[in-house]
């Protein structure tokens, strides 16, 4: 079973027995924890070396801790690496990419949502906890998965 129940709201996921979860070119992500009424999401996010994530504003906070890898804050020119806490407020605008030889594994908990930008500064895609969620069951059906708790949390709270 990949999730234990304990009492109230609190339950323990072991992340090691899901599958990663494809997002996109380079990047996966394993879900933590879907927030009530869409209000955000917590996962785990995989990259891959040269992985981009493009240019995209936050509109609530975003928290990030480097797990292992290395990741390149681009408008900053800031490395990032293991044991390194990044704190997004909301309204920020920036990209970043997974640097050097091994994949970048971040813990990472968005509060509201993504908006993607076009060059123009325009928003070109959102990403919200109700697509990542749908994203997730949509893999889980495809490949005769069971969802794991974090799924079903949001129903149920």
């Amino acid at each position: 079973m990949l999730a234990t129940a304990v009492p109230s709201d609190t339950y323990a996921l072991s992340t090691d027995e899901m599958d990663w979860v494809p997002a996109g070119a380079g990047l996966s992500f394993k879900p933590l924890r879907f927030f009530p009424d869409n209000a955000g999401w917590a996962q785990l996010m995989r990259l891959e070396p040269g992985t981009l994530i493009p240019r995209h504003r936050h509109t609530g906070e975003v928290h990030a801790f480097n797990l292992s890898g290395y990741r390149l804050l681009i408008e900053s020119n800031t490395r990032v690496g293991p044991g390194t806490y990044v704190h997004e407020s909301a309204g920020d605008v920036d990209s970043w990419q997974a640097v050097g030889d091994e994949p970048c594994l971040l813990y990472v908990e968005v509060h509201g949502t993504v908006e993607y930008l076009a060059p123009d500064g325009a928003v070109a895609a959102v990403v919200d906890a109700d697509l990542q969620r749908q994203m997730y069951e949509g893999f889980c059906a495809t490949n005769r998965q069971q969802p794991t708790l974090a799924a079903a949390r949001v129903a149920s709270t």
